[in-house]
């Protein structure tokens, strides 16, 4: 009789932990349950059995990813997985290193980026990029998000100064810095400085944002501002952002790809990935077993 009631206890006890158990959960879980279904959606780059290597370390083993238009996509993975070389090859910004061959295709807006005849300055137009660091110009904050317009042969003064605004607000900095465009932007605060390169990538219109571990050298209130601006950007952009920060993968991505040993693992919607990956090492990961 008493172990017919231990028994009955422990289940109950069992059941209340499922019940409220709390899972996780992302920034805008809400938002999710109303989203377009994948199957609406364009897909912005299709990687086709791509494999990349640096010298005779091979780096990238056949990877296959279709990444969706308008999506946040997070790359994460141990450290030496892959995951900032795969982004770097998306703008071809992997070939500034002198050793890098690659093999397989990249398909961004139905065209392969290793195409002979594709300009790769085009590619780094409308596919910007936000690094690890804040790398802000040594320059006022007027002229950094000026440089790539100027570049592009925008010289008209009041443009330009829309352009800047347009930029700043995008950024979601415009009224912390609309009295200080003449400041050098190396006085600003390492968050400041983060979002002032964001919005210096938005000035030259993108149409695709990578992000490498953008939010790893700045506090948490910055991180969260970031985060934030991830949320409000994907309504105009696809953003690809790397992070070795799993809540944060969570908390601002639509899909997840989990690279290991420079395979991608496993790839899904976030919530699966999180909550029922279907790959144990996957789950190891997620977990904190290593890595």
């Amino acid at each position: 009789m008493a172990k017919e009631t231990i028994k009955k206890e422990k289940s109950e006890l069992e059941t209340h932990a499922a019940q409220n158990a709390t899972p996780i959960t992302t920034l805008d879980t809400e938002l999710k349950a109303n989203k377009t279904p994948d199957r609406e959606k364009k897909i912005i780059y299709s990687t086709k059995n791509l494999d990349l290597w640096y010298g005779d370390n091979h780096a990238l083993k056949n990877i296959n990813l279709d990444i969706l238009e308008n999506n946040v996509t997070a790359i994460i993975g141990p450290s030496g997985c892959g995951k900032s070389t795969y982004i770097k090859t998306l703008n071809r910004m992997v070939e500034l290193v002198p050793s890098v061959k690659t093999a397989g295709k990249i398909i961004y807006r139905d065209q392969n980026i290793f195409d002979d005849k594709y300009s790769v300055e085009k590619l780094r137009t409308n596919v910007g990029m936000v690094f690890q660091q804040p790398n802000p110009f040594p320059k006022s904050i007027y002229d950094n998000i000026t440089y790539g317009p100027k570049i592009h042969g925008i010289k008209n003064k009041k443009v330009l100064d829309e352009i800047v605004e347009k930029s700043l607000r995008g950024a979601a900095i415009w009224d912390e810095l609309k009295d200080r465009l003449d400041t050098n932007a190396y006085s600003l605060s390492g968050g400041q400085q983060q979002r002032v390169c964001i919005a210096r990538t938005l000035a030259i219109e993108p149409d695709v944002i990578l992000m490498d571990e953008p939010t790893s050298a700045l506090d948490p209130i910055s991180t969260l501002k970031v985060e934030e601006l991830v949320q409000e950007l994907k309504e105009k952009y696809s953003i690809i952002i790397v992070t070795h920060n799993m809540q944060q993968a969570a908390r601002v991505s639509d899909k997840t790809a989990f690279f290991l040993n420079g395979y991608v693992n496993e790839y899904d919607d976030t919530d699966k990935i999180f909550s029922n990956p279907s790959d144990k090492q996957t789950e190891d990961y997620i977990s904190g077993r290593f890595g």
